[in-house]
């Protein structure tokens, strides 16, 4: 499996990425419907998955190990990790560590994908829903992310980063209902999308 099973187009500037619009709108309508199934074991499993996607997955996982190479674990730990950002619904680990190591290459400057520069909205959310930062074509990933462009399970996980929120979700309403599912999933999700950006 190759870096090529991702191709896509890349977005063109100012053109909203409507996939990843509507999903960001029907998990918006998810956390506002949470309101009305909130119970105090639902808060607290949304708090511990906040942390496990949040700090473990994103902070420890696509952070400081797969984009600075921080630090290193065995191969297994770095799976687990790159799993647990997943369920930030932040994408891929290509697309993530890609979009980092930009960001990284041009801080504040003309080619930084989310600078504040370009706006409170761009940085925010705009670099998300449109242009090219978080679509790119595979070979401008490629260039950023060679070390994981190699790697079958971060090529596979990229391709299908949604699998393991999903897997999440089936067991959450299996364990707590439609409380635990729209506070683990869809509360959890949105508020740590806005509390990242």
């Amino acid at each position: 499996m190759e870096l090529e099973t991702l191709n896509r187009k890349p977005a063109a500037d100012n053109e909203i990425n409507w996939v990843t619009a509507t999903f960001m709108a029907l998990f918006h309508v998810g956390a506002i419907a949470a309101v009305f199934f909130f119970t105090w074991k639902a808060l607290f499993v949304a708090m511990f998955l906040w942390w496990v996607s949040g700090s473990l997955g994103i902070g420890m996982g696509y952070h400081r190990l797969l984009t600075h190479r921080g630090y290193r674990t065995p191969k297994w730990v770095e799976y687990v990790l790159t799993t647990c950002a997943t369920l930030a619904l932040e994408g891929g680990p290509i697309f993530w560590v890609a979009t980092h190591r930009i960001h990284h290459q041009h801080s504040d400057q003309e080619g930084d994908p989310h600078t504040p520069l370009d706006g409170k909205w761009w940085a925010h959310m705009g670099w998300i829903l449109m242009g090219k930062s978080m679509h790119h074509d595979t070979t401008t990933l490629a260039r950023y992310v060679p070390d994981l462009a190699k790697s079958k399970f971060h090529v596979w996980i990229t391709k299908y980063h949604y699998v393991p929120i999903i897997v999440l979700g089936l067991i959450l309403l299996a364990l707590g209902g439609l409380p635990f599912l729209m506070w683990g999933i869809f509360m959890r999700t949105v508020v740590g999308a806005h509390a990242a950006s």
